[in-house]
Parts: C-alpha cells; sequence; structure tokens
C-alpha cells in the first residue's frame, strides 16, 4: 500500500529544508532535492509547484520547529538570564545531527534582498522572536534581574544579533571555545 501523501509531502519537506540549510537554495539542486528527499524530480514537482514552492514550505517548516522551541523556553519559568543563555548555548552547542549555522540567517542574507515572499516570511518570524525576547527581558527587568536602566528592546536586538552572528561564524569554522567567549560576553551586556 502506498504511503499517504500528507506523510510523503511532510518527509519532503523535512529533507528538503536539510538540504537547504545545508547548502543554501542557490546551492542545492533540483538533483539534490531528488537524493535529499529519495523522491524523483517528477514527484517532486507533482507534490510542489516550484524549487522555490518547496523552498517555502522547508523555511516555514524550519520557522515552524525553531520558533516554537524559542517562544516555548521564553515563556517558561527560568530566570531571565537563564533564558537566555540557553538560547546563546543552542548556538554555541547546536545539534551535531543538524547542519552547521541557521536556515533563517542563511536566507535573510541569501534571499532577503531580493525575494518578497522569503523577506516577508523572514520578517514576520524576526517580529515574533524578538516580541517574545523583549517580553522576557521587560519580566526580567521588573523582577529585579536585570538592572532598570537597561533597555529591553535593544537588549533582545542584541542577542538576536549575536546569536546570528555566531551562526554565521560557526558556518565559516568558528570553534567551540570562540563561540562559547561570544556567548559568555553577550550574557554580561544583561
Amino acid at each position: 500500500m502506498a504511503r499517504p501523501r500528507k506523510f510523503v509531502e511532510d518527509a519532503a519537506i523535512d529533507a528538503a529544508m536539510r538540504a537547504f540549510w545545508a547548502h543554501g537554495y542557490e546551492g542545492t539542486s533540483t538533483q539534490d532535492l531528488c537524493e535529499a528527499t529519495g523522491l524523483g524530480r517528477s514527484s517532486i514537482y507533482n507534490t510542489f509547484a516550484s524549487k522555490h514552492d518547496l523552498f517555502e514550505k522547508a523555511l516555514a517548516r524550519y520557522i515552524e520547529l525553531k520558533t516554537a522551541a524559542a517562544l516555548e523556553l521564553l515563556a517558561g519559568d527560568l530566570p531571565v538570564r537563564e533564558k537566555v543563555r540557553t538560547l546563546l548555548w543552542w548556538a554555541v552547542e547546536p545539534d551535531e545531527d543538524n547542519p552547521i549555522g541557521c536556515l533563517v540567517v542563511n536566507a535573510t542574507v541569501e534571499l532577503g534582498p531580493h525575494d518578497p515572499a522569503a523577506a516577508d516570511m523572514l520578517r514576520r518570524d524576526q517580529e515574533v522572536r524578538l516580541a517574545a525576547l523583549v517580553a522576557a527581558i521587560e519580566a526580567g527587568r521588573r523582577a529585579g534581574e536585570i538592572a532598570a536602566d537597561k533597555d529591553a528592546e535593544s537588549l533582545a536586538r542584541f542577542v538576536v544579533a549575536t546569536i546570528s552572528g555566531m551562526r554565521v561564524m560557526a558556518r565559516g569554522g568558528a570553534d567551540r571555545a570562540a563561540l562559547e567567549s561570544i556567548a559568555t560576553t553577550a550574557l554580561s551586556a544583561l
């Protein structure tokens, strides 16, 4: 019995997500997608309208997974410094089964300037993550965990930029010690 179409589509999106994450949009060929998904070229184009359509679905899946984890962490009961430390350490100690770097960061650099659909998806994700981080930092300020004279939005933007930079550095070959020193320095800003 054949697998249900939804199962095939979900598995293909997950596999394509990892291929795009590892090689970028332009660096991932249709043949790469065939190999990653186990689907033939015609199956890919019968299931997805285009490479770009598959990329958008893969990026949406990545955002769904990664943003959900961050939002869950930020809404939790940990002190704000521990929340931020956890976010930073996700960049220091990424899951070794995942490609290096971050699909959102990669897509922002590669497609953001000239792909309105991707840019909109990335902007909306950034707004959601930034708002959650601002809220967590603001709650930490109210609880006395962060100095009252610190601006929550500025700190949140700094943390997001630091994590993005760490992801780029990791992709460029930075070792754990370098990433850890960046994360430790960032924590001292809170």
